[in-house]
C-alpha cells in the first residue's frame, strides 16, 4: 500500500505538469481563434538571431483590385427604359448557341459555343475579356481592318471568328439587345477611356519560346477535369450549347480568332483558369500559361480566310500567328516566340 501512494506521490508533479501545459495550450489556441475572428493581428513572435524586418509574403494578384472595374448592379436594371433589350441582350450573351447556334431557335448560325465562353459572367468579370470599354471606346480605327469599326461591326467580328459562323444585320433584334446590353455594362465609363481591369491579362514574355510539349502536361494536369483529354468540353444535357466549351476541333473558334493569339490565349487562361482562378489568386504561373496556350493553339481547329486582314502588314501584333510580316522573323516565331527581339525590332 505504502509503495503504491509513494509511486502516486512521484506521478503527482508530472500530472500537474502536463495538466499546466494542456491548460496553456488551450489559451494559446483559444486567444489566435479570437484575433482571428475579431480581424486583430496578433503579435509577431520573434526567434532569436531572426532579423525581425523579414518580409511577409507577397501577394498573388495580378492587379491591385483598388479601383477595378465593376459591373452595374444587375437589380437596376428594371429602371431603364429599354430593360427588355437589356435583358435580352445578356440572354443572348449568355446562351448565344441556343438562339444563335447549330440548333438555334432564332437563327442556326454559329458553333454552338456562346459568346460568355471568352467574355466570362456575360463580359463582367475583371480581366475576363470584360465589355466595360465597349461603349467608351468604340467606334475607333483598327489595325486588323484599318478602318473605323462601330461596335456592331466588332460583334460580327466574333460571330465570323471565335463563333465561326454568319453575321447578323445591324437592325436585328438580337443586334440591338446585345448593343445595348453592352452599352448598359460602359454607361458609367467616360467616352474614350478604358476602365482598370477592362480586356485581358498582359502576361510577361518568355526568354524561350511557348512549349506546346510541356503545354499537353499541363493541359493533362489541371485541364481536362472541363475540357476532356479530347479538348471537346462537356455539352449541355439538352443539346443547345457547352457548359465547358471545347478548346479545338471542329465546334472552336477559327484561326482567325483573337484566342488564337498565344498572348490572348495565355493572359486569359493566366487570369481565369483552370476553374476557381482569378486574377486575385492565379493558379498557373507565367510559363505555365504561356506553354499551354501553345499546346491548344498548336492543334486543329476550323480554318477561315480573311483576306482583308492587316492591309498595313507593320500594324500586326508580334504574336500575329501568319505572314507575310514587315520584319524578318520567321512565322513560328510570331507565333511561338521569343517574341522579346521580334518587340524591340517593332520598337525601332
Amino acid at each position: 500500500m505504502n509503495q503504491t501512494t509513494n509511486s502516486l506521490f512521484r506521478l503527482f508533479p508530472l500530472i500537474m505538469g502536463l495538466l499546466v501545459s494542456a491548460i496553456l495550450l488551450v489559451g494559446v489556441i483559444a486567444g489566435l481563434l479570437y484575433f482571428d475572428y475579431a480581424g486583430i493581428e496578433p503579435p509577431k513572435m520573434q526567434l532569436a538571431g531572426v532579423p525581425a524586418t523579414l518580409d511577409s509574403p507577397k501577394s498573388k494578384a495580378l492587379m491591385d483590385p483598388v479601383g477595378m472595374w465593376q459591373a452595374p448592379d444587375w437589380t437596376s436594371v428594371d429602371s431603364e427604359s429599354n430593360a427588355d433589350e437589356i435583358k435580352y441582350g445578356r440572354e443572348l450573351i449568355a446562351n448565344t448557341s441556343e438562339y444563335l447556334g447549330p440548333q438555334g431557335k432564332v437563327r442556326k448560325i454559329s458553333n454552338g459555343l456562346n459568346c460568355q465562353n471568352c467574355h466570362l459572367q456575360a463580359g463582367t468579370v475583371p480581366l475576363g475579356n470584360n465589355y466595360s470599354a465597349a461603349k467608351s471606346t468604340y467606334p475607333k480605327v483598327r489595325g486588323r481592318s484599318g478602318n473605323s469599326e462601330d461596335i456592331q461591326l466588332r460583334i460580327n467580328g466574333c460571330f465570323q471568328r471565335s463563333l465561326n459562323g454568319e453575321v447578323l444585320a445591324d437592325d436585328s433584334k438580337e443586334m440591338i439587345a446585345m448593343v445595348a446590353y453592352m452599352n448598359w455594362l460602359g454607361k458609367e465609363v467616360a467616352k474614350g477611356e478604358k476602365p482598370k481591369g477592362a480586356g485581358i491579362y498582359e502576361v510577361p514574355l518568355l526568354d524561350r519560346a511557348a512549349d506546346p510539349i510541356r503545354g499537353k502536361t499541363i493541359y493533362e494536369r489541371q485541364c481536362v477535369t472541363c475540357h476532356m483529354i479530347d479538348g471537346q468540353g462537356v455539352m449541355k444535357t439538352d443539346g443547345t450549347g457547352y457548359t465547358y466549351p471545347p478548346l479545338w476541333g471542329e465546334h472552336s473558334y477559327n484561326q482567325g480568332a483573337g484566342l488564337f493569339r498565344m498572348s490572348r490565349f495565355a493572359g486569359y487562361v493566366k487570369a481565369n483558369m483552370p476553374f476557381g482562378a482569378t486574377y486575385e489568386n492565379p493558379i498557373l504561373s507565367d510559363e505555365e500559361a504561356w506553354d499551354v496556350a501553345a499546346y491548344v493553339n498548336s492543334l486543329d481547329r476550323p480554318k477561315r480566310d480573311f483576306p482583308n486582314d492587316w492591309p498595313d502588314i507593320s500594324k500586326k501584333p508580334i504574336d500575329h500567328p501568319f505572314g507575310p510580316y514587315s520584319d524578318e522573323f520567321s512565322e513560328q516565331q510570331h507565333k511561338f516566340g521569343p517574341f522579346q527581339a521580334i518587340k524591340e525590332a517593332a520598337s525601332k
